[in-house]
């Protein structure tokens, strides 16, 4: 494993949330050496349960919990809630994702906490922010895609819009929370001083779109394409991306193609041309594409300098030539799951083996461990036990 010092080592971070955004903001700091504290309900977080199942894991909460210690209480219980508002006093990070007020009644607002913890760095993960008439309503990814505008540049060939069948806002919300804390600790650092941090998932997804609705305003519309052609082309047997930005690439596209006229065809001459008619075009490009095979295609493709990608599974990139070369994957074993391919993070050390920043707690797995090191006795830790303030399905198993 690697020796060097990673940058949030020695910050405790109390981490309440569930699902995606705010527990892969909170495992990106536990990756940089942060102390995260997972405070999750008896039950479980509900991000243990996306997809299939493996005992109280799944793809996603091993992905997005790596290097975190779980905590499982049942926070309506008072003895719950004064055990976390005992690590709250000393936490320099609070991340929570429950409807706005929510925290307040447990005791650990911002306000709450700020009164014992003045510079503490507190983020809440909501779907439309604090305020507002949307505040208090629940969402998921694709009531965001929708809300946002992103599922209109996605339609299918009858103009349906789609949503991306993976959970991209809540994936880029955790970056942004993780990119906000990252700087809120840096002026810590410098300055003393904490924040409150409203990281919503429709603000992010705002922001991620930020060029698309430039254009859709600047255009009174739907815009224009970047360039044309670019898109995604049956084959014979498959399907390959293609991609011609410039003068150059459409000219040579045109000589694979077996189609040099179009070169200079007074409709596909230069790039506002192109643009114009986009509607005859790519129906002409796709014409000439469903005739080979993708491998024929990206072959001469790739040979006259042109980009392109043919359109891969998850297997078909995980096996890639050029995956394993760069090993862009490791592969670890889980202790629910066996195997499982880990990518490696960019601007983190690489994945060189099992350890603590590779496992993803089960529910509650670390209770006794965290609650003995901020200052509960074995006697109390007991007592919290047996008045169900602490609660989880292997303490369960064990008094049977």
């Amino acid at each position: 494993m690697t020796t060097e010092p990673r940058a949030f080592e020695g910050i405790n971070v109390l981490d309440f949330t569930q699902g995606i955004a705010g527990p892969h903001a909170t495992m990106l700091l536990a990756q940089h050496g942060a102390n995260v504290l997972k405070i999750e309900p008896p039950e479980g977080d509900w991000g243990r349960t996306l997809g299939a199942t493996y005992d109280d894991q799944c793809a996603h909460s091993i992905a997005f919990n790596r290097g975190k210690r779980s905590l499982a209480m049942d926070m309506k219980n008072p003895d719950a809630q004064a055990a976390a508002r005992r690590i709250a006093e000393k936490a320099d990070v609070i991340v929570e994702a429950f409807r706005p007020g929510v925290m307040a009644k447990f005791g650990l607002s911002y306000d709450q906490v700020k009164a014992f913890n003045p510079d503490v760095i507190y983020l809440s993960v909501t779907g439309f922010g604090q305020s507002g008439p949307y505040s208090n309503r629940p969402v998921t990814d694709a009531v965001i895609q929708a809300y946002s505008g992103l599922m209109t540049v996605n339609k299918d060939k009858d103009g349906l819009p789609q949503r991306l069948n993976m959970i991209p806002i809540d994936v880029i919300t955790g970056l942004y929370g993780f990119q906000s804390l990252s700087t809120a600790l840096m002026r810590k650092f410098r300055y003393g001083t904490g924040c409150y941090i409203d990281n919503n998932l429709m603000q992010c997804a705002a922001a991620f779109q930020s060029a698309k609705m430039m254009e859709f305003y600047l255009e009174k519309g739907p815009s224009q394409p970047l360039y044309v052609p670019v898109g995604t082309m049956e084959t014979t047997d498959g399907f390959i991306n293609i991609t011609a930005m410039r003068e150059a690439h459409y000219s040579t596209l045109c000589d694979v193609m077996g189609k040099p006229e179009w070169k200079d065809d007074p409709r596909f001459s230069d790039r506002n041309k192109r643009l114009e008619n986009e509607h005859i075009l790519m129906p002409m490009i796709r014409e000439v594409f469903a005739t080979r095979s993708t491998a024929e295609w990206a072959k001469d493709m790739t040979e006259a300098g042109l980009m392109n990608a043919p359109v891969q599974t998850y297997g078909d990139m995980m096996g890639h030539e050029h995956t394993k070369a760069i090993d862009a994957i490791a592969y670890l074993e889980h202790d629910k799951t066996g195997m499982v391919p880990m990518p490696h993070i960019p601007g983190q050390p690489r994945i060189d083996g099992e350890g603590p920043l590779t496992h993803s707690p089960s529910i509650g797995e670390h209770s006794d461990e965290i609650l003995a090191e901020w200052g509960y006795s074995e006697a109390e830790i007991a007592a919290m036990k047996s008045g169900g303030a602490v609660r989880y399905p292997g303490l369960a198993a064990a008094a049977e």
